[in-house]
Order: C-alpha cells, then sequence, then structure tokens
C-alpha cells in the first residue's frame, strides 16, 4: 500500500515525464521497465540533453517522478543508481520536488557554490552513486 502512495504523491511530475516519453517515442526513442521505473533514450529529448541545461551543462540523463529520460540506453545504464536516488527524492517530495530542486539550485549558488553541482539533491545523489560503486563521472540529471 505504501508503495502505491509514493506513486501518486510522485504522479503529477510522473505524467510530465510521461510527455517527454511521448515525444521521445514519437521521435524514435526507445522505451524499457526497469524497477517499476520507465525509462526512455533517445529521440528529441536526447538531444536536448546533450545540448545541455544553462547551469549543468550537458546531462546524461534526467528524472521526472518515476520517468528517467537519458541520452542512450548506455547512459540510462551508467547512471542508473544516480537516476534512481532523483525517483527516492520524488517519492519523498512529489511534486514540490519541481519547485524545490531549482530553488536549492539558487540557495548554493548565493552561498557562492555551484547551482548544479553543489545542489542538495544532486550531491545525494552523487552520494547515492558512489555508494553502489557506479559512479560514472558523467554529470546526472536533475
Amino acid at each position: 500500500m505504501l508503495r502505491v502512495w509514493f506513486y501518486l504523491w510522485a504522479l503529477p511530475a510522473t505524467l510530465l515525464g510521461m510527455l517527454v516519453v511521448l515525444v521521445a517515442r514519437g521521435s524514435g526513442g526507445m522505451l524499457q521497465r526497469v524497477d517499476g521505473v520507465l525509462e526512455v533514450a533517445g529521440g528529441w529529448p536526447a538531444i536536448v540533453l546533450r545540448r545541455g541545461f544553462p547551469f549543468s551543462g550537458s546531462v546524461a540523463a534526467i528524472t521526472l517522478g518515476h520517468v528517467v529520460v537519458g541520452a542512450s540506453l548506455t547512459d540510462l545504464t551508467t547512471t542508473r543508481a544516480h537516476e534512481r536516488a532523483h525517483v527516492r527524492q520524488f517519492e519523498r517530495w512529489g511534486a514540490l520536488l519541481l519547485v524545490m530542486y531549482p530553488l536549492a539550485g539558487l540557495l548554493a549558488w548565493l552561498r557562492g557554490g555551484h547551482p548544479y553541482r553543489d545542489n542538495v539533491f544532486e550531491c545525494e545523489a552523487r552520494a547515492a552513486e558512489i555508494a553502489a560503486g557506479l559512479d560514472s563521472g558523467q554529470p546526472g540529471s536533475v
């Protein structure tokens, strides 16, 4: 029953992720389900991930609720521990994470840090990745 609650709590972000899945599939992306998380790789979203975002630059993958969008299947595999940490963050914070993540980046920047590398949510995801022994050295995700 608790598992159902986690899915429902993260559902608004997951629905946003599903829109990205539709775009990815419609533009040639591949879809798979791993451990209760929908993963999609390739297509138009992969181009966006590779071009990057203002504060992070190019990223291998991005998490939206229970959806992980990766630039490639290899990227999904190498960032899985990192991305699952973000899935757990969505399970904990729900759609609030969509606001809290950029605010945490702003707070890191205001403290003199980097808005991506020093974002508390990214630090937690990197720690999970290192704990799993899978530090890819690649930028992770949102």
